[in-house]
């Protein structure tokens, strides 16, 4: 089975789980285009060491990227830049590597420790 998502004017609307023949037969006359994703894609790099497909596996409301024929989740954060190697977000400042959890407060630009 593969991934497929329908993509309109650039914005991820729809998915599915079907086989690649399926779409011979399939007969859609909705807008937009369907293009496969791949559920083991994540920031251009697949999980079990095979070939990446589109940078990330899409969900609805990712963009689709034709020139760099990649899927980007939506903008968590005004302040977050897109890295253009993976196609994923980044906050503006990396997030702390000790083993406690944050979450982001785009007020202050800060990563903000969860257990405080």
């Amino acid at each position: 089975m593969a991934h497929f998502v329908k993509v309109l004017n650039g914005k991820v609307i729809q998915g599915i789980v079907a086989e690649p023949e399926f779409f011979e037969t399939f007969v859609d006359s909705s807008p937009g285009e369907w293009i496969q994703t791949s559920y083991n894609t994540y920031g251009g790099q697949h999980r079990n060491g095979g070939t990446p497909l589109r940078k990330n596996y899409a969900g609805i409301g990712y963009s689709y990227d034709r020139t760099k024929d990649a899927f980007i989740p939506p903008k968590p954060y005004p302040s977050w830049v897109l890295n253009e190697e993976t196609c994923l977000w980044n906050a503006p400042v990396p997030y702390p590597s000790d083993e406690k959890d944050y979450d982001w407060n785009e007020e202050t630009l800060s990563w903000v420790n969860l257990e405080q």
